[in-house]
């Protein structure tokens, strides 16, 4: 298997399609959730709705680089966004996350095994697959805090 394509898979099974490690993805486990859910606040855990806020954030700042754009991204951003009051706005950042997630995904498939290995942005951010990889273990960390958070529900 090609390394676009072994990276592609992971991310399909961590975000859309996958029930491997956890049984579970992203979608599966948003897709059903009404706003009020999704925002339920339990504890001084982050939300749903701020976990995947969290993610996306991360997606879509990668997938804008591997699109050729800047990386404009920052840690302590990734949990700045207008809180959700609606069903509307929970389903807006829902297909937000699915959207973004199926183009970050095409974009890793079709990325040739010298783009994969080549420095990400700066030498000091290591390489697109660092990157890649590292989204990967942040995203099943967030995945096992929504399946918990979802229990408790």
């Amino acid at each position: 298997m090609k390394l676009n394509e072994y990276l592609a898979n992971r991310l399909k099974e961590i975000f859309t399609e996958g029930k491997w490690v956890l049984g579970t993805n992203f979608k599966e486990q948003i897709i059903d959730l009404d706003w009020k859910q999704a925002t339920q606040k339990i504890d001084d855990f982050n939300t749903i709705a701020d976990l995947i806020f969290h993610i996306d954030y991360y997606i879509a700042g990668v997938k804008k680089v591997l699109e050729g754009g800047t990386l404009d991204i920052r840690d302590k951003y990734s949990f700045d966004y207008s809180l959700i009051k609606s069903e509307q706005e929970w389903q807006s950042l829902v297909n937000k996350f699915c959207l973004d997630a199926d183009e970050f995904i095409e974009l890793v498939e079709n990325m040739s095994e010298e783009k994969i290995l080549a420095d990400f942005v700066d030498k000091q951010y290591g390489t697109y697959y660092r990157n890649i990889d590292a989204m990967i273990e942040h995203s099943y960390y967030h995945l096992g805090q929504i399946i918990l958070l979802k229990k408790r529900i």
